[in-house]
Order: C-alpha cells, then structure tokens, then sequence
C-alpha cells in the first residue's frame, strides 16, 4: 500500500462510510508524479472532484503531514485530465502555508448584514497586513464563513509572496506533541515564528491546556513583537472562552474582535445561488427559497445539499423539483429539527414579537397576544411530532379543535398575505437555526 492510500485509509476512519464509498474511495492516486511535497490524486468526474476539493483537500493535506512529517500541497484533477502531464513540480513552486484552500477568496464570500462588519475587518488587514487590527480575532458559530474570509485573507498575502501559515489549534497541539517526542522544538518554533502571517482556526480548543496554551503564548508574542499579521477564529468571544489564560484572552482583545451571526434569509438565498452557479446545479427560486427557509445557521450545510441533490438527481435520472428537493431532505431537516421542543418554539415567538413565553400560553385576548399565540400554535405543530390535544394542553386550550381552527387560520393568511407568509418563514428560520 502506498502513502496515498494509507492517507486515504486514515480519513477512513473520520468519515463515514457512505461518504467514503461514494467519494474517496474513488480518488486514484498517481505515485509517479506525486512528490515529496505535492501529492496527486485523479478522480472520476467532476462531481467527486468538486466535492473532495470543497470538503476534503485541507484534511487530506494534513492526513499526509502526519504521516510523512513533511508539509504536502495536495492536487485533485480529472483522471483523463492532461493539466498536470509532463509537468513536474518546479521548486519555486513549493507552497508557502499550510493547507489554504484557494477556493477561499473575498469574491465568493457571499457579504449581508449579519457578517458585513467581520467581512470589512479581513479584507481591511488583507490590504496592509501587521498594520492595523493585529490580532484579528474573528468568532460565531459551526460553518458561518470564518474559515473562508480567514483564508481569503491568506490567499491574498501568499500571492503577495509572504509565508502564510494556516492551522487549527488541533493540527498546532499535533505539531507540538510530534516536535517535543522528537526532541526538535527549535524547529517547531522556527516554522511558527519565523511566517508572515499567522492563521489560527477554533483557538477555543486552547482551552484548560496549559503546555500548548504556553507555547502558544510566546508565539504570539515573537509574531507581534515582530509586527507579523494574526488572524484567529473561534466559536464564541474570547471573555467566553473558559480555561483561557488571562494574559492570552487579554492578547486576543488587543486588536480588533468581529462576530459573525447566522445569515437572515436574502443572504442565505444569495448564498445558495451563488453555491448553485459554482458548482453548476440548476434550481428554480421556489426550491431556492425553501432551501433557504429549511436549512440550519450552518452555511457549510448548503454545499452538502446542493451535492446531494445533483447526485440523486444523476444517479436515478430524475429532474430536480420542489417535491424532489422535499424528499430528498426530509430525513435530514427531521434530524436536524429532532431537538425542538415547545418551549424553544414558544420563546423563539415570545422573543420576536417583544412579548413574555407566559403571556403566549395565556388567557389573554389582546390583539398582540392572539397574534403570537396562533403563530406560535402553528409553529409548534409543522416543526415538532406533537399532537393536536398535546397541543391544546400546552397552550392551555379546551380540545384539539381549538388548535385546528387556528392552523386553518393560520394557513389562510400564509396564502392570501405574502408579508406574513414571509414572516412565518423568517420565524422558521430562526427557530430551526437554534436548534
């Protein structure tokens, strides 16, 4: 077995099966043309190429540091492909960072108003780099963008010629752990000390380690000192991040701190056309937008969805239509709904609408609260298993007819009122997101 395929066995084990089966499995690698530091790997259409190169290369990347120690620039092209024929890897041509994806640029960076201001700070540092905000401490939730903006930022400054280096704390504690059992800590430190510019992703697992929160420290401080350009991300604010050093929280609040928060829904629709336009899928508006008003906070997701959606549609010859699409994500969206409970919905609602959880489940007949109080009852019932009667215990009604009688109510607005057929679709939404 060679190391593409002892590579390919190691990220074996961190998927899952289906995914292995139907995508790496696939990859041929060419251990002719691979070298030292470039590995080549041929798949068999343009589907498994894209999906591999969105989802899987910087993982693939860091798979072969493990196992040759050495950094590996990994290309994946079509088997019949001649781009890479007769060439050979010219040493100049050796890759100045560490597992940047160059798919990760500002341009398809879809920006809106819920990562406008994160979006602005990285281009920012992108065009004058060590100069302003330094450190650039990015933080929000699984899959909102902070790896691509942080990348796009790379991307700009290796063509730039600087030595950019891109790890997450879980590749750095790896690299550590591998230097101090080889006795070579000079030249860990070295490589991390001596870049240009310094990308750290999910900078929360530093938390309660004290010997890599130490190293990590004096890094910091020789790359600042230095005037070298930080950009970290994380999942929350850095006061929020628990087992963090002081002196280390305080030096990750130094520069310039941005969230980025879920996307409102014209983003996420935005997001799925441009997705469809890259990755040449053919969707109209209506299953644009039902994507948009059904899919979590995780942007990541859409990449999936949009992959599953063409290689069903490939696979069993069927054109892709709204009742196609529901199908297809039906065990999906009720997985990700699974932990929804009337309480969530109710407060989600509550929240929304300016009004009290407990004056929802009330007995009380202000216009305001009976407004909230049917959305919230037909929310209740399209995105949890509960019952009509479970339902009217609930919310306090007599029987299940009352519910009945406010979902028709409610279904009656959805179709004659578009505002508010957009409003519940807003609500679900969000409601979906938090979950």
């Amino acid at each position: 077995m060679n190391i593409g395929q002892e590579v390919l066995e190691l990220l074996r084990e961190e998927i899952t099966e289906l995914q292995y089966n139907r995508y790496i499995k696939q990859l041929t690698y060419d251990i002719k043309k691979s070298t030292s530091d470039m590995a080549i790997f041929y798949a068999p259409n343009a589907l498994v190429l894209n999906w591999i190169k969105n989802k899987y290369t910087e993982k693939i990347a860091h798979l072969f540091e493990i196992k040759s120690g050495n950094k590996v620039n990994v290309k994946i092209a079509l088997k019949n492909s001649t781009s890479l024929k007769g060439k050979k890897p010219k040493n100049e041509q050796k890759p100045q960072h560490s597992l940047l994806n160059p798919s990760h640029t500002f341009d398809n960076f879809m920006v809106g108003g819920s990562n406008q201001f994160a979006y602005a700070a990285v281009k920012s540092v992108s065009e004058s780099a060590g100069e302003v905000y330094n450190p650039l401490f990015i933080y929000g939730g699984v899959g909102l963008g902070k790896t691509h903006l942080m990348q796009s930022a790379g991307n700009v400054f290796q063509n730039q010629g600087k030595i950019v280096i891109y790890t997450s704390v879980e590749q750095f504690l790896n690299d550590f752990i591998r230097h101090v059992r080889n006795k070579t800590m000079p030249s860990f430190q070295e490589k991390y000390r001596k870049c240009d510019v310094l990308l750290i992703d999910d900078v929360q697992f530093l938390s309660n380690k004290e010997g890599i929160q130490e190293e990590f420290f004096h890094t910091f401080e020789a790359l600042k000192g230095a005037g070298k350009q930080i950009i970290l991300t994380a999942d929350k604010h850095p006061k929020k991040i628990g087992g963090l050093e002081k002196r280390l929280q305080s030096r990750f609040e130094w520069g310039l701190v941005a969230d980025i928060q879920p996307p409102e829904l014209e983003t996420k629709i935005a997001i799925i056309k441009k997705k469809c336009e890259i990755n040449k899928v053919k969707l109209t508006n209506d299953i644009i937008n039902y994507i948009a008003t059904v899919i979590e906070s995780n942007v990541r997701e859409i990449e999936g969805i949009l992959s599953k959606l063409h290689a069903y549609s490939q696979l069993m010859h069927i054109d892709i239509d709204l009742a196609f699409t529901k199908n297809v994500l039906r065990d999906q969206l009720q997985e990700n709904r699974a932990n929804l409970t009337l309480d969530t919905i109710t407060n989600s609602v509550a929240k929304d609408l300016n009004i009290k959880p407990t004056e929802i489940r009330s007995k009380g007949r202000s216009k305001n609260l009976v407004y909230a109080r049917r959305i919230s009852i037909y929310l209740c019932r399209e995105l949890t298993p509960n019952t009509m009667p479970q339902l009217a215990q609930y919310f306090g009604m007599k029987d299940h007819t009352a519910i009945s009688h406010t979902i028709k109510k409610i279904n009656e607005l959805m179709k004659n009122d578009e505002d508010f057929r957009v409003k519940i679709e807003e609500l679900t939404n969000k409601i979906t997101s938090v979950s």
